[in-house]
């Protein structure tokens, strides 16, 4: 073959590969994801092995085990159905393939039963495939009712705000504000909501909620339904609603943290330490020994001293200027050199004025 023929070949095959590749994609793509079991039947105790394909690449998927379904009709009781203790998650691989070890459970509601594969975040995917616990009830479906559909007609919202009591760890609490219409044939009376709560990557926590009314074929109407956390809930959280088995709104949550128990926390590790320093030091001064008589020191107090002066009320002589010490000459007692003189002093009103004294007699 000349150069430029094997050439042409060479491009001839290399179409071909694109042409197969697209078209092997493309139905892949159309089958949508899928599920595959190692063994159809089992007991509890034992494992299967669950594989996949047709994901979204990277995806993060749960398995569970879950009764009351079939893969036709998905499961119509959600995830209270299943086996939540004993599912496994997985992650996709770059092509969308898996591969899990499942270990066998008896789901909480008779079978028939299946192995449920759904996504866990980003966009809804799932998918079953039929499985029999060996041992496990069976019993038959619950009779499907036709007629009323409801399909939510705006975007969901919650409404409602933290209190002061939620920022100290109390349940947050919103309520779940939709409207709905009834796409089908007959009236639907009394409707059973399921609403969800997800934390993170894991799967809703299903609480059922009964609306009282009834909307009618073409009908619409405006449901509040209410949801609430757990004590303490903080993070990033998915409100779900589903009827009839579907999925029919999701809202995101963002819950803040409950900073209150924090800080009372911290005053308690402040206040008690010190509370009891107090109570230990009012203890050991009650047990302390005491000294002799019984009678603890204290400091002294000295009588206050008045100094009366001759026509000085007492109560100008409480506020006159301490007294000075007294002056030799000032006795009353004879001057042994003077004959029969005495010593006077001058009267003065001031306490600290001093005058010499004269002889009495003298010239």
């Amino acid at each position: 073959m000349s150069p430029s023929g094997r050439v042409r070949w060479a491009v001839l095959m290399a179409v071909c590969a694109l042409l197969l590749t697209a078209t092997t994609g493309t139905a892949a793509a159309a089958d949508g994801p899928s599920v595959k079991l190692s063994e159809s039947q089992a007991g509890t105790g034992g494992s299967i092995t669950v594989s996949g394909s047709g994901w979204r690449a990277r995806a993060l998927l749960m398995i569970l085990v879950c009764g009351q379904a079939v893969p036709s009709r998905g499961v119509p009781g959600g995830t209270n159905s299943c086996a939540n203790a004993d599912g496994r998650a997985v992650t996709t691989d770059g092509k969308g393939h898996f591969s899990k070890k499942l270990p066998v459970a008896e789901p909480p509601v008779p079978c028939p039963c299946v192995v449920h594969v759904a996504t866990v975040t980003g966009a809804k995917a799932e998918a079953d495939a039929i499985f029999q616990v060996a041992g496990h009830a069976v019993e038959p479906l619950p009779a499907q009712t036709d007629g009323g559909r409801l399909s939510v007609l705006s975007d969901t919202r919650l409404d409602g705000s933290g209190s002061l009591l939620t920022w100290f760890g109390a349940p947050p609490a919103r309520t779940l504000v939709f409207t709905v219409g009834n796409v089908g044939t007959s009236a639907v009376k009394d409707p059973v909501f399921q609403v969800g709560t997800a934390h993170g990557v894991f799967a809703p926590q299903w609480d059922e909620q009964q609306w009282r009314g009834t909307i009618q074929p073409g009908g619409k109407a405006r449901i509040e339904l209410p949801v609430e956390l757990t004590g303490g809930a903080h993070g990033e959280y998915t409100v779900s609603l589903k009827y009839a088995g579907k999925v029919l709104a999701e809202q995101p949550w963002g819950v803040g943290r409950p900073w209150g128990v924090t800080l009372f926390w911290v005053l308690v590790f402040l206040v008690v330490p010190a509370a009891l320093f107090r109570i230990g030091m009012a203890v050991v001064d009650r047990v302390r020994p005491r000294p002799a008589g019984g009678v603890r020191h204290r400091g002294l107090r000295l009588p206050e001293l008045a100094l009366r002066l001759p026509g000085v009320k007492p109560s100008t002589a409480a506020h006159a200027a301490p007294p000075t010490s007294t002056l030799p000459w000032f006795t009353p007692d004879a001057d042994p050199g003077a004959a029969g003189g005495r010593l006077s002093a001058p009267h003065d009103d001031s306490p600290t004025s001093h005058t010499t004294p004269t002889r009495e007699g003298s010239t």
